[in-house]
């Protein structure tokens, strides 16, 4: 009888394409997701707000992209479910398409000289369109691999998927340099700034041609034999509530401080007369770098166990703040680039590769999908959703100082680290082969 550390059959070469699946598929969702927040820092408030104060247009530019993330939860709720009872993969070509047909529609959309106000409500609606889709991408990609991955490298696998985020936050970042470069103003405002949004087809396309050549679940196709069961949702209000709320708080740390690293202090650079060029070369070298090592902490989740890494990367996370912050002031490009360096492909990182097996192993099999969604769409709303608008404001009340800001960011990750001390180990290798939640072996594991 096989062990729980043995090898799910199928072989390497159709893990691996699941891997490449999830990783492209959610590359695809996030770009749709990220370039908004780009276009809002550059093109919306001029050619969707143009009747108002330039600094009134940025806010409601940002305002329209925050919409994004209150969308999140309730899709991820609504896609949870979807999962936990139709499949992951035929959830995540729902959210694909999603997702992808709302960015495509605002390439075509007219501007505020054409059709008024309808024009920024139309934004808002498709951007509660996207996140409303997003909101149930990671969990299913991360299932998709996660439940396809040998337990003992669950976390080596399952952090690939992670790899998405960042490289979709990349990709409309150099789109939009390029082009900003490139074309004279007035055609990049008036046509430019389309070319991104449509091109999110072709990377939607791409997207759905291998995520529909991967297998279902194996995981997921043992439960849909079993006898019907309650709500995934009842199920975890009623038997989970610990890892439901747990892990929630755990999901502040790193949703807060990616937002702090990759916008709030080139914001604040600018406030303070410091070349935001420097910070933001010095976040995309960061970014690269976390990349690279995003593996290496899913890898080291597997040896040393999901909780251990987690909660690690988080004091590092803690221990950060202030420095970041001195080095930014400093306007320095070496310590800026090792600041961030170590904020993103480190302390970042360190607790972004755990989730993508950590929350998977904390649910049962039939309420899996539902369970990380809810965890990480909640999580990322109450930490990230307003994040830049809440620092923003605490860096007015201290008169441009950034010491409430820091209190602030500290005070969530102190919050995760309090999550992570009530959430229980996970990893079989770290438990004696065995897992924490249900996991359904099939016959041919």
């Amino acid at each position: 009888m096989p062990t729980d550390l043995e090898p799910r059959t199928g072989g390497t070469r159709s893990l691996r394409r699941t891997v490449a699946a999830s990783v492209i598929g959610t590359i695809a969702e996030y770009y749709d997701f990220f370039i908004y927040g780009t276009a809002s820092a550059l093109v919306f408030n001029k050619v969707f707000f143009p009747e108002v104060d330039p600094l009134v247009g940025t806010l409601a530019a940002f305002s329209t992209y925050a919409v994004g993330f209150f969308a999140r939860p309730l899709g991820g709720l609504v896609w949870g479910h979807v999962g936990d009872r139709l499949g992951r993969k035929k959830t995540l070509v729902y959210t694909l398409l999603l997702t992808g047909l709302g960015t495509f529609v605002v390439g075509l959309m007219p501007t505020y000289e054409q059709i008024g106000l309808w024009a920024a409500i139309i934004l808002v609606l498709v951007r509660l369109l996207q996140g409303f889709g997003v909101g149930g991408e990671q969990g299913g990609a991360l299932l998709l691999t996660a439940e396809a991955a040998p337990p003992d490298k669950r976390g080596f696998y399952a952090s690939f998927v992670q790899m998405g985020s960042p490289a979709a936050y990349l990709i409309p970042t150099v789109l939009f340099a390029v082009l900003e470069a490139q074309l004279p103003e007035e055609a990049f405002l008036s046509w430019g700034w389309r070319i991104p949004f449509l091109l999110s087809a072709f990377v939607v396309i791409i997207g759905l041609y291998i995520r529909m050549r991967v297998p279902e679940s194996e995981t997921f196709e043992a439960v849909k034999e079993q006898e019907p069961q309650r709500a995934p949702v009842k199920v975890l209000l009623s038997d989970h509530r610990r890892e439901v709320f747990g892990g929630m708080l755990a999901k502040f740390v790193e949703a807060a401080v990616f937002p702090l690293y990759t916008v709030f202090l080139v914001s604040y650079a600018k406030a303070h007369d410091i070349d935001s060029g420097i910070v933001l070369d010095a976040v995309i070298i960061a970014i690269v770098a976390e990349l690279i090592l995003l593996p290496f902490w899913g890898k080291l989740t597997d040896r040393i166990g999901r909780r251990t890494t987690f909660i690690g990367a988080a004091v590092l996370n803690l221990v950060l703040v202030v420095p970041a912050f001195l080095a930014v002031e400093s306007g320095n490009v070496v310590l800026i680039t090792l600041l961030m360096i170590a904020g993103l492909a480190f302390g970042h990182a360190g607790t972004y590769a755990p989730q993508a097996s950590y929350f998977p192993e904390l649910f049962p099999s039939s309420a899996r999908y539902s369970g990380v969604s809810v965890v990480w769409q909640f999580g990322a709303m109450i930490a990230s959703g307003p994040f830049t608008v809440v620092a923003s404001a605490l860096l007015v009340l201290a008169g441009g100082g950034f010491t409430w800001v820091a209190v602030y960011v500290a005070a969530l990750i102190v919050l995760s680290l309090i999550g992570l001390r009530f959430l229980p180990e996970t990893a079989p290798n770290r438990r004696g082969g065995t897992e924490y939640a249900d996991w359904p072996r099939t016959e041919s594991n």
